[in-house]
């Protein structure tokens, strides 16, 4: 046992959870159009889960993270013979850029997760459901794949 957990910390391997960020990140003022979304609170809470402290200041931040678009698109995929949507395709769309003292640390950037749902219009709640779900899931994967961008500073 001792000597599978020494392979697997000499081949770099970590636990997923708590990302070390640099100390230009550590204070950052977040810069948002909508403070409520699914993918600013899951950002904020993974900033706050490793180590930042946000700062409610622009001018007392060590960075601002920029969030220059987030949002979410649904398109048909397919429809029946009956001209009713079979399935739909859920897009959550963020770009961000990352500033610090007038110096761009990571230019505009735009990250996308996509997810396909079957539809059934006899089942319309547990569908928005589901929809709902998946939009929160690909919140989720953005916010972490933003904090691995940050913590590569």
């Amino acid at each position: 046992m001792v000597l599978a957990a020494l392979l697997l910390g000499g081949c770099g391997f970590r636990l997923q959870g708590r990302t070390p960020l640099p100390p230009v990140v550590r204070s950052p003022f977040l810069e948002v159009p909508d403070r409520q979304s699914d993918f600013v609170q899951y950002l904020r809470h993974a900033l706050l889960s490793n180590g930042a402290q946000l700062t409610p200041e622009r001018e007392k931040a060590s960075a601002v993270v920029s969030i220059l678009r987030d949002g979410v698109t649904r398109r048909v995929l397919s429809v029946s013979a009956t001209n009713q949507p079979n399935q739909y395709e859920v897009t959550y769309t963020v770009a961000f850029s990352v500033n610090a003292k007038g110096q761009e640390l990571l230019p505009p950037q735009e990250l996308t997760a996509t997810r396909t749902y079957s539809f059934d219009e006899r089942l319309l709640l547990a569908k928005n459901h589901e929809e709902e779900i998946l939009r929160q899931d690909m919140a989720r994967d953005l916010a972490d794949m933003v904090m691995r961008r940050l913590a590569s500073l």
